[in-house]
C-alpha cells in the first residue's frame, strides 16, 4: 500500500514538471500576441512607406529642381545656425570664468593660469637682469 502512494505520488509529480501550468500558457499566449502585434504593425508600416514612396516619387522627380537647392540651402542654414550658437555659448562660458577669475573665485583651471604667469613674471625677470648687465657692460666698454 505505501509502495501504491509512493508510485502514485511520484506519477503525479512527473506530470507537473513535464506539462505547463495554466500561468505559463498565458504568459506564452500573451508574448506570442504582443511579438505578432507587433510583426504586423512593422509590416503595415513597412508597406504604407512604400506605397507612400510610389506616391510621391514623380512628385519628387518633378519638383527636384526646387527640393534639392531647398534642402542643401536649409541644411546651410541649420549648419550656421548651430555654429553660431555654439561659439556663441564658448564666448559666453569664457567670458564667465574670466569674470570669475578677475573677481577672485578661483574657477577650475585657475592655478594653472597663475602658475604660467608666475612663471612668465620669473622669466621677464631674469630677461630684464640680463638686458641690464648687458647693456651695463657695453656702456663701461665704450667708455
Amino acid at each position: 500500500m505505501a509502495d501504491h502512494d509512493h508510485q502514485h505520488h511520484q506519477n503525479h509529480h512527473e506530470s507537473s514538471l513535464s506539462s505547463p501550468s495554466t500561468r505559463q500558457i498565458v504568459r506564452f499566449l500573451t508574448a506570442a500576441t504582443i511579438g505578432l502585434s507587433l510583426l504586423l504593425l512593422s509590416g503595415l508600416t513597412l508597406t504604407g512607406t512604400v506605397i507612400g514612396l510610389i506616391i510621391a516619387t514623380p512628385l519628387m522627380v518633378l519638383f527636384s529642381p526646387v527640393l534639392v537647392p531647398a534642402v542643401i540651402t536649409t541644411g546651410i542654414l541649420t549648419a550656421g545656425f548651430l555654429f553660431s550658437g555654439g561659439y556663441g555659448v564658448a564666448a559666453v562660458t569664457a567670458l564667465s570664468w574670466i569674470y570669475r577669475y578677475v573677481t577672485g573665485k578661483h574657477p577650475i583651471g585657475s592655478d594653472r593660469v597663475d602658475y604660467a604667469r608666475s612663471m612668465i613674471s620669473e622669466k621677464a625677470k631674469e630677461l630684464g637682469h640680463y638686458a641690464h648687465a648687458q647693456t651695463t657692460h657695453q656702456t663701461t666698454r665704450s667708455d
